[in-house]
């Protein structure tokens, strides 16, 4: 029996690979590569090329592989892209997991582990936030995820499939030894773009606006390591195998760190200067994002290994400086 890993070819996605195939499992990977590296694919995994839209297709795998379990990372997830180009999302999104849950269905594959975001709160009232606050997106990526939560909902009450929602806050980091590691095109994550201006290919890091309501005026998001969050998926399959009730749950360091607190964490892992300047606030951004990861670590059995932010950039500044062009080299 084999676990199916669709997008398996990007940053979360293949450290999730790696870590299935280390553990002995059968692993096969479906991915389009229009954001995923076919390098970052563990040697040991089947890797199937095509898109999730693609019926055909995924049939096609199914008939071949013995699929008893699926994890979606499959998604676009730029949220300012997603404003200009909302159609792109919902077809890409949408379609994908409707037809990917289509195929499930037809070969009784009836367990999913997804890929959720904490951008399907919204801007919330509070902090920490919890898993029964009110779901208000204010961008169509976060909308998709919560549409793709309801659609496996509805897909639980019709046929019987059980699915884990997993909402991420703000993943980081990289496998210890350099050989994985985040590389977006464009890239748009903090960490990332902060260790670009420490090996000299930014001149600086924009900090967009030094007057919110936190306690240094920026903001402020929860860091999760990426092998914690892939920590959690494996739990979350083993939930599923144990035959619990399908749900949601928030991942995150339950920490905040502010974008100054980043920046001069990262100075510290680096020895480098890495200059910042204040730009203008993004529409959107709300004062601080932080996650009540409890249920998680009650009901699934999660335990961060990496709680320390300085360990988090450190993983990501191994990985930064043995691919600074990251998978290209």
């Amino acid at each position: 029996m084999s676990i199916l890993i669709a997008g398996g070819a990007g940053y979360i996605g293949s450290h999730m690979v790696d870590s299935l195939v280390n553990q002995g499992k059968d692993v096969v990977v479906i991915d389009n590569l229009s954001t995923g590296h076919k390098q970052a694919i563990n040697s040991l995994a089947k890797f199937y090329f095509g898109d999730t839209r693609n019926k055909e297709f995924l049939r096609d795998v199914f008939k071949k592989e013995n699929i008893e379990a699926v994890v979606h990372f499959d998604a676009f997830s730029l949220v300012p892209e997603s404003v200009v180009k909302p159609l792109k999302y919902f077809d890409d999104n949408l379609v994908g997991i409707i037809t990917l849950l289509e195929v499930m269905k037809e070969y009784d594959c009836e367990k999913i582990v997804f890929s959720s975001s904490a951008a399907t709160y919204g801007i919330p009232d509070k902090n920490p936030i919890k898993e029964d606050f009110p779901l208000k997106p204010i961008n169509p990526y976060g909308d998709t995820k919560v549409m793709m939560e309801k659609i496996m909902q509805w897909c639980n009450k019709a046929y019987g499939l059980k699915w884990v929602a997993l909402r991420y806050f703000n993943a980081a980091g990289a496998k210890e030894d350099g050989s994985l590691g985040e590389d977006h095109r464009p890239e748009t994550h903090l960490i990332p773009r902060i260790l670009q201006v420490a090996l000299e290919q930014r001149d600086h890091i924009d900090i967009y606006g030094n007057d919110y309501n936190t306690p240094d005026g920026t903001n402020v998001r929860d860091y999760v390591h990426v092998l914690d969050l892939v920590d959690a998926h494996v739990l979350a399959l083993n939930y599923l195998n144990d035959g619990k009730e399908s749900r949601s749950f928030n991942l995150g360091s339950s920490t905040g760190f502010s974008v100054k607190e980043i920046v001069e964490t990262a100075r510290k892992v680096t020895g480098k200067k890495i200059p910042a300047k204040i730009a203008a606030r993004r529409g959107g951004d709300p004062d601080s994002l932080v996650a009540d990861s409890t249920d998680a670590r009650k009901l699934l059995g999660w335990k961060p290994k990496y709680d320390d932010v300085y360990k988090i950039i450190e993983t990501a500044w191994i990985w930064s400086k043995k691919h600074p062009n990251g998978f290209d080299e």
